[in-house]
Order: C-alpha cells, then structure tokens, then sequence
C-alpha cells in the first residue's frame, strides 16, 4: 500500500521546473521535497508527499482530513495490540 502524507510549503528553491523543491513542513518535521508534479505549488499550500515527491496540492480541511484517518488508524493499531495481549 502506498501512503502520500500531506504537508505545508514553507519556502520554495530553485528555478527549473524539474529540479524546483521545497521544505515542506509535517507537523513540525521539515523535509526537503521535489515539487516537479506540482509546478503552481506556493509557500503556505498543502501538498501530498510520497517518497520525496509533492503529487498534488490539497487545501487544508483536505489535509486536516488525512489527519484525522491516520490517527484512527493509529488508534485502531493501538487496540489491536490490545487484543493481542
């Protein structure tokens, strides 16, 4: 299964289309992530990460969205450990 992660743009480097990237922050962890999928992207949009790459941009209730599923699915990988015991 594959998972793209949503982040915001903080700054933006470079010029050329494909070698264009940005720091992307993921709450609070800054990555550096090629924004060649993604040539409008700006500083302050949201922006879905897999493997370094920005794929699309989202706006932020989308992405607060993705949140919420990623902490159900924690939530649910915590009962199951539960369970487990």
């Amino acid at each position: 299964m594959c998972l793209a992660v949503p982040g915001k743009i903080v700054s933006i480097e470079g010029d050329d289309p494909v070698f264009r990237s940005a720091r992307v922050s993921f709450g609070g962890v800054i990555k550096q992530v090629n924004l060649a999928y993604v040539p409008d992207a700006g500083i302050g949009d949201w922006v879905l990460v897999h493997v370094g790459f920005a794929l699309n941009t989202i706006d932020e209730e989308e992405a607060n969205q993705v949140f919420e599923y990623l902490r159900q699915i924690g939530d649910l990988g915590e009962m199951e450990n539960e369970e487990a015991k």
